[in-house]
């Protein structure tokens, strides 16, 4: 019981943390910068736009845009961390890699994309295709609840809505299925 504790905690010190450097970041910066610091998020085709690929999950356009983050990158991000936090540090990694990337290159001339929406795509992209990696039943079991509490956000990655980076969405879900591709164990 005091293992499992232990690893509860050290799975709320890091989720807790990311999510306190977000709100951190995000406070700073309307308080302090007057929003500023969305600079550095991800500018399409600009070499110093490259920066935002590290930076623009951390980065908000507004409290209600940091909101929405919120929850899904608590909730998915966890769901991940369950079975490892190597995993998650790994899912996380490569989805802010290959949705900054994406964006970068395919994002509008002039636009400016911040948000961690494209890490909770690659999160939601992970755990729904993770079960068709692996076929065990516990990660098919777990690709069917996500996809049924979460599967409406997977309109988010067709350009539908106008100032929303559905590039960012769609690289992240396509580098969370790279992840769960790369992470896939053989199923049982």
């Amino acid at each position: 019981m005091q293992e499992i504790s232990a690893e509860l905690r050290r799975h709320a010190y890091l989720l807790g943390g990311l999510l306190a450097i977000m709100w951190g970041t995000a406070l700073v910066n309307f308080l302090l910068f007057q929003n500023r610091l969305l600079l550095y998020g991800i500018r399409p085709l600009s070499i110093t736009g490259l920066r935002g690929i590290l930076f623009a999950p951390f980065l908000h356009a507004g409290l209600g845009h940091l909101m929405s983050n919120t929850i899904p990158f608590a909730v998915l991000g966890w769901l991940i961390m369950a079975r490892s936090i190597e995993d998650f540090v790994i899912v996380s990694l490569v989805t802010m890699g290959v949705a900054g990337l994406g964006t970068w290159l395919l994002g509008g001339a002039g636009t400016l994309h911040v948000g961690a929406s494209g890490v909770v795509f690659g999160y939601l992209g992970y755990l729904l295709l993770r079960g068709y990696f692996e076929r065990s039943l516990g990660a098919i079991v777990l690709a069917v609840g996500v996809g049924v509490l979460y599967g409406g956000l997977l309109w988010g990655v067709l350009p539908t809505v106008p100032g929303i980076s559905w590039q960012g969405h769609l690289f992240g879900f396509i580098g969370g299925g790279l992840a769960a591709r790369l992470l896939a164990k053989s199923g049982g």
